[in-house]
């Protein structure tokens, strides 16, 4: 029998491609994305370890610069204390912080929030361990500063260039004194690396005297522990001691951690691949079993057991996920090259390694393919061995009994019942309710593809007038034909509509949130500009002094974070310039007014003065982030808005109680609205500042939606997959109805069907099967992406539901296409059938 299943294997090389192409996919992806995260995950442990062979313990700082009841790091004098232990040999402190380089255009290099500053720390012998200079020498001078290789490429920097290097402050000019190379992660993150001498970094991170971190090298034949119990009494409470091969695997884990999500979507995707494979498999072998049925009768009446028969079936199905398995495995090795150099559009620099190719993807490639592939084909195999030896001259495909119909569309119709009315259920829970959704939408698609073949008939009823009354009689013959057998019509429609589903459901929720965040930036900014750091962290002081100064500016306000007890309650508040807030922020009143601010007074928002019980009028107790006591009174009640905190309150307020103020935007109304004139001239006021970014109105649209927008284009990516095995299952679907019916094919050719009109038949079925398929993915998508958006309703204010009927034409035009290009080969095929011989087919 396993010869005979190995010949049938080699005697239709053509129609298992299909299948192999459907299950090798599937298998790439699960490969791949193992080889792909193992490969990164050793890369960056043995980057680790290196950056840390020569470290025997090493202490991070994590004391509050700005408090000044505390020292802001480690001094000089714990670093002399450590470095007189037993068994130390030397210790190196260090001070980070942003740091951003201008290339030639003026515009930061690096991705921002990765983009770091740091400290040229010599040893004895003049030369820093952690970096290896290509050209010139560390700082060693207030003006100089030292690039990484990288860096200085992009800006085509050489040493002795002077390099605006912009930092929280003022953007500063600084000789070139050399060009490193380094295995910092910053730089591997795709950010740059500024090295200051150390007292200008400390000068610009935190008080002259003091680092963020330091590192203990041990003398030969000094044991870490023993150090590092030796330095944890020498160190602040508010710091952390550990030794460096400890510290290396903390950071080991939390890059595997990392890697983690990355992991679960990348195998998420190659499930659901599988999952649509798993019908055109199942159609595949549905389509051999029934060219095979004159064949397999003989052998049951020659005497093989119908367990035989099914064993060459499964057999067969074993030898075809083996071959896709081990295809499917070297492209996945291949998928995991490209997606490690694929890294870098995304700004990411991945360590040098070699690619690793361990057991587990190899067997995980193996196990999935070959189970994935015998799974599908069991049913088929199941109904061969049925086959009676008296049914030599008949169908495997008998039509089913009314019986089993009833069973079929009962058990269809109770599972799509129970997972819909738990997506209903989880969308009235909200945020609470999502799992529940997940699990009624995974119930919903399983129903659906039960009830398929049910729907197929009354859906595609309604289309062929159409088909009569634009094609004639190879439209009647299409709808005919599509409908001939739902049981596979079915399976090859689920196909499209697992893929749309998903497609459609991400449609409707991005669009729609996309909508809504632009509804919230539209209605809730007034002003012509947002300012911020490119690195996501805090504007200095100097930059709202100089926009507040920049020609044709009528209104200039920041929106700072502040804290402070308010009455029994820690609540955040928003610094903000009164008499201006209120022209770059749409702060809509619900009593009091905002003039109250310019006096020293509060303004609340209503869900806070409404859970407080405050009111206008009312002074409230208050402890500023100091410590120091005082009264506010409540002047304002405001709608809530996303753009500001609970609490408003003057800057004048709360600055005599801060070291420095945390200003996350600086909003700015322009004389003349947005022009190139007004964005050049707060550029100009800002000292052409290469990290601080002027945003207008689309940019901060794009800020809130275009990260929706990229993860929208990376999911169709992903899921084209998916689509691309349906169109095979499209092809393989017509090509057994071709099989089927060549007979009639004869027939209809012989009493004047031309081949242009045969063509135009196969044709039209694949597109009404395809487009069958898409309206039942988008419906079911659509209303996933009603259900999942009921649960960020309350986290999104403007919230409404956006069907993107543009998007959902273009589906439904590519379904059209895929029907077309799918009919391709099998129209060819039905069209050159040879009249006489098709007749003469039993």
């Amino acid at each position: 029998m396993f010869r005979t299943a190995l010949r049938n294997v080699l005697a239709h090389k053509a129609r298992l491609l299909m299948t192999v192409l459907a299950v090798m996919l599937g298998v790439a992806f699960v490969s791949g994305t193992l080889v792909f995260t193992d490969t990164l995950s050793n890369a960056f442990r043995n980057q680790q370890a290196k950056s840390y062979d020569d470290v025997a313990v090493a202490v991070t700082s994590y004391a509050d610069a700005d408090d000044p009841k505390q020292e802001p790091g480690l001094s000089q004098a714990t670093l002399d204390k450590i470095g007189k232990l037993d068994g130390v040999a030397s210790v190196t402190g260090r001070v980070e912080g942003f740091a951003g380089v201008a290339d030639p255009g003026g515009k930061l290099i690096g991705v921002g929030w990765s983009n770091k500053g740091s400290n040229f720390a010599p040893g004895e012998n003049g030369k820093d361990g952690a970096y290896t200079f290509t050209e010139g020498s560390g700082p060693v001078k207030d003006d100089q500063i030292a690039l990484d290789k990288d860096t200085a490429t992009t800006g085509e920097y050489q040493v002795g260039d002077r390099v605006r290097v912009a930092t929280n402050g003022p953007v500063k000019e600084y000789t070139l004194a050399g060009v490193f190379t380094t295995d910092d992660g910053a730089v591997n993150a795709g950010g740059s690396l500024v090295l200051f001498d150390t007292s200008v970094a400390q000068s610009l991170y935190l008080k002259p005297g003091y680092f963020t971190s330091l590192t203990a090298t041990a003398a030969p034949g000094a044991d870490d522990d023993r150090i590092l119990d030796a330095v944890k009494p020498l160190v602040p409470e508010n710091s952390d001691a550990t030794t460096g091969a400890a510290l290396a695997a903390e950071q080991s884990r939390q890059i595997e951690q990392g890697l983690s999500g990355l992991n679960q979507m990348l195998l998420g995707f190659a499930g659901i691949a599988l999952f649509v494979g798993v019908f055109l498999i199942s159609n595949t072998f549905t389509m051999l079993v029934a060219q095979r049925t004159k064949e397999l009768a003989l052998m049951r009446a020659v005497g093989a057991s119908r367990k035989q028969i099914t064993r060459s079936v499964l057999a067969e199905a074993g030898v075809v996920g083996l071959v896709a398995s081990v295809v499917g495995f070297v492209l996945g090795i291949g998928l995991a090259v490209a997606l490690r150099s694929g890294m870098a559009s995304f700004g990411m620099k991945v360590p040098d390694g070699p690619l690793i190719v361990g057991v587990t993807p190899l067997l995980a490639a193996l196990g999935v393919g070959v189970l994935i592939t015998m799974f599908a084909a069991w049913l088929p195999g199941r109904r061969a061995a049925k086959i009676p030896p008296v049914a030599a001259m008949s169908s495997v495909h008998a039509i089913a009994t009314t019986k089993s119909l009833v069973v079929r569309n009962s058990i269809g119709a109770a599972i799509t019942a129970i997972g819909a009315a738990l997506i209903v259920w989880g969308a009235a829970a909200g945020s609470d309710g999502r799992w529940t959704i997940a699990g009624g939408a995974f119930l919903a698609l399983i129903g659906v593809i039960v009830l398929i073949p049910l729907l197929s008939r009354p859906v595609i009823a309604l289309v062929r007038p159409l088909l009569v009354g634009v094609f004639g009689v190879a439209g009647k013959l299409a709808g005919q034909n599509a409908v001939r057998n739902p049981r596979r019509t079915g399976a090859t429609a689920s196909a499209l509509a697992i893929g749309l589903t998903l497609v459609t459901g991400l449609s409707v929720l991005g669009v729609t949130v996309g909508t809504a965040l632009d509804k919230m930036t539209t209605d809730q900014i007034k002003a012509d500009y947002m300012v911020v750091m490119a690195s996501g962290g805090n504007l200095d002081k100097s930059a709202l002094t100089a926009l507040e100064k920049a020609p044709g500016a009528t209104a200039v306000s920041p929106q700072s974070a502040a804290y402070f007890e308010l009455g029994d309650e820690f609540v955040s508040a928003s610094a903000i310039t009164p008499g201006d807030v209120e022209k770059v922020l749409n702060v809509e009143l619900v009593n009091g007014s905002l003039d109250s601010l310019g006096r020293g007074q509060v303004a609340v928002a209503e869900k806070t003065a409404a859970k407080q019980g405050w009111k206008v009028g009312e002074t409230l107790p208050v402890t500023f982030s100091d410590d120091k006591k005082g009264r506010l009174t409540v002047g304002a009640v405001y709608k809530d808005t996303e753009f500001l905190s609970p609490v408003l309150v003057d800057t004048k307020v709360v600055a005599p109680h801060e070291v420095r103020p945390s200003i996350r935007q600086i909003f700015v109304t322009m004389d003349g609205g947005e022009t190139a004139a007004n964005e050049k001239a707060l550029v100009g006021a800002l000292g052409e500042n290469p990290a601080i970014n002027v945003m207008d109105k689309q940019d901060i649209r794009d800020q809130f939606g275009g990260m929706i927008n990229m993860m929208l284009n990376i999911m169709y990516g992903l899921l084209a997959m998916a689509l691309i095995i349906a169109v095979l299952g499209v092809v393989n679907t017509l090509a057994m109805s071709v099989f089927e019916r060549q007979q009639e094919i004869g027939m209809l050719r012989a009493i004047g069907l031309d081949r242009r009109r045969v063509k135009r038949m196969v044709r039209l079925e694949a597109v009404v099967i395809s487009l069958f398929g898409a309206v039942v993915g988008i419906g079911l998508g659509s209303f996933l992406g009603w259900a999942i958006g009921q649960t960020i309703k309350s986290e999104l204010p403007g919230y409404a539901l956006v069907i993107p009927w543009d998007r959902i034409g273009i589906f439904l035009l590519l379904a059209g296409l895929v029907g077309v290009l799918a009919a391709m080969w099998p129209a060819r095929s039905a069209a050159r059938l040879n009249m006489l011989n098709a007749i003469k087919t039993e």
